[in-house]
């Protein structure tokens, strides 16, 4: 491999598991995904929206939209 930075370098040879490749860097981005996640589940902005609670109230919308329609095409 060639590096641009003889540290970065540094770093990845001290990273064990070296007989695995570029798999041996998995768990990082198995921990960072579930970080983000877990902010994203957790962190509130001004105490009242997240991500979660701004896709449920956008899919409720969605659903009850869906079934207002299929009630006047019934009716």
């Amino acid at each position: 491999m060639h590096f641009y930075s003889k540290t970065l370098a540094k770093i990845l040879n001290y990273w064990p598991g070296r007989k695995f490749g570029v798999y041996r860097f998995l768990p990082i981005f198995f921990f960072m995904g579930a970080g983000l996640e877990f902010t994203m589940i957790n962190w509130d902005v001004n105490g009242q929206v997240n991500f979660y609670r701004t896709y449920k109230r956008r899919r409720a919308h969605e659903l009850a939209e869906e079934a207002l329609r299929n009630s006047s095409q019934i009716a």
